[in-house]
């Protein structure tokens, strides 16, 4: 007869403090009656297992530019029984263009998978997770500090490792009594050890200012006369990698000229010329102004507006 706790099924196997308990029955018959025994009891506690599984969470390698960036971790307790995990980030990554400094550890305390500075719990040294119970996982990030002088398309890794806060080593390394209700922890085939790479890539992108003009006068040719209309057309053309944010463009009406009323575009998307929902404004006094906002790398605005050559 087998009989113990119920324990679910595991990475790990059966929950580490599980009690396999054996008694064998012998069934006879004695003077024409059927009698039974039972043996001794045999009890066996199923003791940790310890192992750990790293991965990475960015989809791919972060856009990084001089200044702080966030890498994204998952640790993951694959052994039998509840244990902590000491975390180290390396940093000096053979094959790196540049190297990040690490400035903390966190975890993801409300559990959104995205770092919120003052709500995720930075570890303390040594940087430690909570216990975590069987199975379960835990997002962690690594805050790094970019150099400054890092270019465009530069890459960095920074390698993540996770030991079992009781121990580590080859597999069936035993840490005697130290496991679940004083049982032995024993190191299992990920050797209580994992790791895993995050990567950066320098994202520096650039912004080059274009602009053009197109004459059109009153005889259908393209002189600059008094009269005339000139079309401007100016281009934001952003390069290299990444995005650039707070783009805004402006111009001044140039002296003796009239701006066109409601001949301000952006993308060939008329704009109105008042300060309203859409992205721009125009007046003869404060010029035109178009703000874009955030633009990829690769991506090209255009701006256009009309004057008029005064007569």
């Amino acid at each position: 007869m087998l009989a113990g706790h119920a324990a679910p099924a595991l990475a790990g196997g059966v929950t580490a403090g599980t009690l396999i308990e054996n008694t064998a029955v012998a069934s006879f018959d004695e003077a024409g009656t059927q009698r039974s025994i039972n043996s001794n009891t045999v009890t066996v506690r199923v003791d940790e297992l310890l192992d750990v599984t790293v991965t990475s969470l960015d989809p791919g390698p972060v856009n990084a530019r001089a200044g702080d960036a966030v890498l994204t971790f998952e640790v993951t307790n694959q052994g039998n029984g509840p244990e902590a995990f000491r975390l180290t980030a390396e940093t000096a990554v053979a094959g790196n263009d540049f190297d990040v400094t690490l400035r903390a550890m966190a975890i993801d305390s409300n559990g959104n998978g995205t770092y919120d500075e003052g709500v995720d719990q930075i570890l303390a040294s040594p940087q430690t997770t909570p216990v975590l119970a069987p199975d379960a996982r835990l997002t962690v990030f690594a805050l790094v500090t970019v150099p400054q002088g890092v270019a465009d398309g530069d890459t960095s890794n920074v390698q993540l490792t996770a030991a079992a806060a009781t121990g580590n080593g080859a597999p069936g390394t035993t840490f005697a009594g130290q496991g679940v209700d004083g049982g032995d922890a024993v190191v299992g085939t990920t050797g209580a050890l994992a790791s895993a790479r995050g990567s950066l890539i320098g994202a520096v992108a650039g912004v080059a200012l274009v602009k053009s003009v197109t004459l059109r006068d009153p005889f259908g040719g393209t002189s600059a006369v008094p009269g005339a209309t000139a079309s401007f057309r100016i281009e934001a053309r952003v390069s290299g990698t990444g995005a650039i944010s707070n783009l805004a463009v402006t111009d001044a009406i140039p002296s003796g000229t009239t701006y066109v009323a409601g001949s301000l575009a952006l993308d060939s998307t008329t704009l109105t010329d008042a300060a309203d929902a859409d992205a721009g404004t125009a007046s003869q006094a404060a010029g035109v102004a178009v703000t874009l906002g955030s633009v990829a790398a690769g991506t090209t605005r255009t701006v256009t507006f009309d004057v008029t050559i005064d007569r």
